[in-house]
């Protein structure tokens, strides 16, 4: 159980140590390879004319955020 709470406790000083490091900074949060805008890429779908499921994800968002809005 004293092993239990140690490691509990390194866990929650970590936790606590990258938290202040993102607040003071104010930096995205990104993978370790710069994440998907260091490719180039704006969006996770870079195609010219997205499949049939994305279009149908795309009109489902849009019409969701039309009635959000009224």
């Amino acid at each position: 159980m004293q092993t239990f709470i140690l490691v509990f406790a390194l866990f929650l000083i970590a936790v606590l140590a990258m938290s202040v490091g993102y607040l003071l900074q104010r930096k995205s949060i990104s993978g370790s390879c710069g994440g998907i805008g260091a490719l180039g890429l704006d969006k996770a779908c870079d195609c010219d004319e997205p499949c049939d499921k994305r279009k149908a994800r795309m009109e489902k968002e849009a019409q969701w955020k039309k009635q959000q809005i009224h």
